[in-house]
């Protein structure tokens, strides 16, 4: 049954509709084993690539039409894995990726706001998804070392330019995304957020005020026994805890875009049916108060 108590779409920026549970492609790099666990590199091209650009057109083919992925990600190779899974691909997706962090080592992701640095790294990104225009580029980290609104603004140039449709902003607090709105339109933030990890609980509420898309990375990437009441709740819908976690934040409100990553055609379908959770406000009270 599907779920009557959200909407499951979105326009980004105002006038870029995707549904409102997309992919993250963080972890399809190196090999399977050391892709795991927040001491993953990220850092090699995949050693199993077929398998991955098969998930990646399968969950097309379901419905998805958000993909998110970052230059940052196995310096590049992400992009291009995200590029020809979708070149065969007719129905649209918006694609989603990010500039503004170094990779000079495996274990290394440093923050680099220089104008002209970013400026480079869209050129880069665009020849790497093979697309004339990136729909959604993130600042993927504020670099503290330059003005924000040099920052957004190397990005800025780029919408204007046709480059870029829409800028977002990633790990980001209200008072840099209030900074950033100074210099563009900011059209979606992308920070760590889930029923575990509630640190952004304002920048939440700022976005829905704002009109702006919250997209949660890491969605679903905790311990489902940090929060009590979750096992509780995914029994009564004959549910698993991940899928509630996902309908959890699809009922945080109508601007939020979980980007659940799984490099399994398996967990790809469990993390979909999500959508047809239908939690109670009673529910979602408890899940939300749960302790942590």
């Amino acid at each position: 049954m599907t779920n009557t108590n959200i909407d499951t779409n979105l326009l980004v920026g105002g006038d870029l509709p995707v549904r409102r549970l997309g992919l993250g492609t963080m972890r399809y790099a190196d090999h399977l084993t050391a892709r795991h666990g927040a001491a993953a590199p990220v850092w090699e091209a995949p050693t199993d690539r077929d398998a991955l650009l098969g998930v990646i057109r399968t969950a097309v083919e379901r419905g998805v039409d958000l993909v998110d992925t970052a230059d940052a990600y196995a310096l590049g190779a992400g992009e291009e894995l995200v590029a020809e899974a979708l070149a065969p691909v007719d129905a649209p997706v918006v694609v989603a990726t990010k500039v503004g962090v170094l990779r000079p080592s495996p274990d290394a992701w440093v923050p680099l706001g220089h104008p002209d640095y970013l400026r480079q790294q869209i050129e880069l990104s665009l020849r790497r998804l093979r697309r004339e225009t990136i729909d959604l580029l993130y600042l993927h980290r504020v670099d503290e070392l330059y003005p924000i609104a040099e920052q957004v603004g190397a990005l800025s140039d780029a919408v204007r330019q046709g480059k870029v449709r829409h800028l977002g902003l990633s790990e980001v607090s209200t008072a840099q995304l209030d900074a950033a709105r100074e210099t563009a339109p900011i059209a979606a933030v992308q920070n760590l957020y889930n029923l575990a990890a509630r640190e952004h609980d304002p920048v939440v509420e700022r976005t829905r005020e704002l009109g702006i898309a919250f997209v949660p990375f890491f969605p679903i990437n905790f311990d489902p026994a940090s929060v009590p009441a979750l096992a509780d709740v995914a029994r009564a819908h004959g549910a698993t805890p991940q899928q509630v976690a996902l309908a959890w934040l699809l009922h945080r409100g109508p601007h939020v875009v979980p980007i659940p990553g799984t490099t399994s055609v398996a967990h790809l379908a469990e993390n979909l049916a999500a959508q047809d959770v239908a939690l109670s406000e009673a529910e979602q009270r408890r899940l939300a108060s749960s302790p942590r």
